[in-house]
């Protein structure tokens, strides 16, 4: 069986997070680990507190995993102080990891800030260089890009820019109420709409952590970054489409949506 590794936080009520990347990657046919780098009280109505490990412990729970389960794919995910994004960086290199899928967690939908400018540069210039690809929204692809991103032509030239400062390639989602769920790959050489479908469902509390959890999921199967798009989309409006509904707040998708038990 192919491995993935989640270097993320973890969401105490199961939604996002290493807990949603581990369903996700379990549902999507691979082994799943984790390396956490914060934990969380949180539900659906949100976050009441967050305590960090050190980097010391991040850079130990790396080494107890790649040295004995080498992953065959890595998704990083919200990472809030640089010395982390650092140790996540110098595991990458040690390791030589491959298929690494990062998302770029940056900017709340509602447009604040969630980590602070010293830690979104150590990113840009420490980690997303590393990646095979990032998954920005766009409110983080505007962070990366400089400009603001309002329709799809900005959209195709913010993947190219950050693509040709960063070096690998960007899928560029385009939710936040611009072209609906159509998402924009830019490889460094060719761009590629994926066309989605808007799904009325409130509750999509983890959508980021799936989608890039799924990808992961497929590059560690051998699968091209173009299908591992496809079918992380294909997944992800599964996921949605079966309309699960928990919690007072905005609720978790339906990770196990393809599992027939």
């Amino acid at each position: 069986m192919k491995t993935a590794l989640t270097i993320a936080g973890s969401d105490s009520c199961g939604g996002a997070g290493i807990q949603a990347d581990i369903k996700t990657m379990t549902c999507n046919g691979v082994y799943a680990m984790s390396a956490i780098t914060a934990l969380t009280a949180q539900n659906t109505t949100g976050v009441s507190g967050i305590m960090e490990v050190t980097p010391d412990f991040l850079a130990a729970q790396l080494d107890a995993v790649i040295q004995d389960i080498f992953p065959d794919a890595v998704k990083t995910g919200m990472v809030s102080s640089s010395l982390l994004i650092k140790e996540i960086a110098k595991a990458i290199k040690k390791y030589s990891l491959k298929n690494i899928v990062a998302d770029p967690v940056m900017v709340a939908t509602s447009g604040a800030k969630l980590i602070s400018d010293d830690a979104i540069s150590t990113l840009k210039n420490e980690l997303l260089p590393l990646a095979t690809v990032i998954t920005p929204n766009i409110p983080e692809a505007e962070v990366l890009f400089g400009n603001k991103i309002t329709s799809k032509e900005d959209m195709e030239t913010a993947a190219k820019e950050i693509n040709r400062n960063l070096g690998c390639a960007v899928l560029l989602k385009g939710g936040h109420s611009l072209n609906d769920a159509n998402d924009y790959l830019f490889d460094g050489t060719d761009g590629t709409w994926f066309t989605g479908k808007r799904i009325d469902n409130p509750n999509t509390h983890g959508t980021g952590c799936t989608l890039s959890s799924a990808i992961a999921s497929g590059l560690a199967k051998g699968l091209s970054l173009k299908e591992s798009v496809k079918h992380a989309k294909d997944y992800i409006s599964g996921a949605l489409s079966a309309m699960l509904d928990l919690g007072k707040g905005s609720g978790p998708m339906a990770h196990n949506w393809n599992l027939h038990i």
